[in-house]
This record gives structure tokens, sequence and C-alpha cells, in this order.
């Protein structure tokens, strides 16, 4: 959730980090899960954009490859949608074994860039949805620096990140229809001062 991570001290919308101790005071997961999330989503398949059925370890996606994804797939990201990415990675593990799922991972997803964030800040994205465990590349392949999204996304935007959720199955039904957005709802666990919760989304199509 939004107080999940944090530099210079501070956590989403200015609040000190000293609110994070012993549970979250202030941007905790409970205020979302007290209304939940519903809205129109909208699945970016890049595994199926880019021919494979799952991502490489450590490939990268970038703004100008979700709006090609989305081009190809005759949808369009609008302002406040909630995003869907699939990049199988999920599946892989689950088609592989654990030795080599885990050997030298580096999980595939987005790559930090300034252009990317300010794409998510003009379209005011309500929620990211994907299918790994970070959401993006687990470490920048130019700097090596790990999971600057997470700082820009949540304690910049404020945006809520919601990772390990299945797609394969909902990619399979868009792609045979050619029907890539739908209405989106999810609503998480109500856990007090909590980082983080379990959500079930469920897709109405």
């Amino acid at each position: 959730m939004l107080g999940h991570v944090w530099y210079d001290g501070k956590i989403w919308n200015g609040y000190d980090a000293d609110t994070t101790v012993e549970g979250l005071s202030k941007a905790s997961v409970l205020p979302i899960a007290e209304k939940g999330v519903v809205g129109r989503g909208v699945l970016i398949d890049m595994a199926w954009y880019r021919g494979k059925d799952h991502l490489d370890k450590g490939e990268t996606v970038d703004h100008e490859d979700l709006l090609a994804a989305a081009e190809k797939q005759g949808v369009t990201i609008q302002p406040h949608d909630v995003l869907l990415i699939r990049t199988g990675f999920t599946g892989y593990g689950y088609a592989t074994t654990p030795e080599e799922f885990h050997e030298d991972v580096t999980e595939p997803g987005l790559t930090y860039s300034r252009e990317l964030v300010e794409r998510f800040q003009e379209t005011e994205s309500a929620t990211l949805v994907t299918d790994t465990i970070v959401s993006e590349v687990t470490e920048e392949p130019e700097t090596g620096v790990m999971l600057p999204l997470h700082c820009a996304l949540l304690r910049h935007l404020g945006l809520v990140l919601s990772e390990v959720i299945w797609w394969d199955d909902l990619a399979e039904a868009c792609a045979r229809d050619n029907r890539w957005s739908f209405l989106y709802t999810a609503v998480p666990l109500k856990v007090a001062e909590g980082a983080g919760a379990p959500v079930n989304p469920i897709v109405i199509r």
C-alpha cells in the first residue's frame, strides 16, 4: 500500500516514515479496503504482444511498449483506468522447477523512466495490477537501482499496486473475442494499520 516504501524519511503525501513503525497510522490498506476499487479495467498482455508465452527474466517494458501493445490489441488506455499488465511470468513459475525459476531471478516488468511516471500522472490511473511480485523489473539494467518505480509511483503519485495476480485465464478470454476492457472490482481484506492485504480481483466482461 501507500506506506509500503519511502525515502528521505517521507512516505506518500509527505507523512513521516515514523508513522509506519509497528503498523501504519497513515496510508494503510484499511481505507481502501473499506471502499474497494471499482473501475474500467484494461489488460495489456505484453507476452502476447511479443509473441511468447511469458517475458524472459529481466525483460523490460516501457511506456512506449504499453502504448504499442494497446494499439495492437485495439484498446485505448483512458484516464482513471485500472491498468492490468500480463507478463506470463507467474505461469512460467508454475510450468518450470523452483530451481530454474529462482536461479538468477530478475523479474520482468516495467522499467523506470520519467516519461512512464508522467504517463501515470497524466492518466491518474487508480491501480496498477500485475502478475509479478514487484510490478517492475527487479533491478534496472542500466543503473542497477532496485525498484525505483515503487518510490515514484507509491511515494509520489499515490498509485496503489496489486501484485502476483493470475491473468493467464483472463488473457485467453480477451484474446478469444478481442475485447480487452471490462469492469474491474477488487476489495482487499480489512487489515487495520496494514501495509498490504490479500485481494482477489473479479472482472466482469
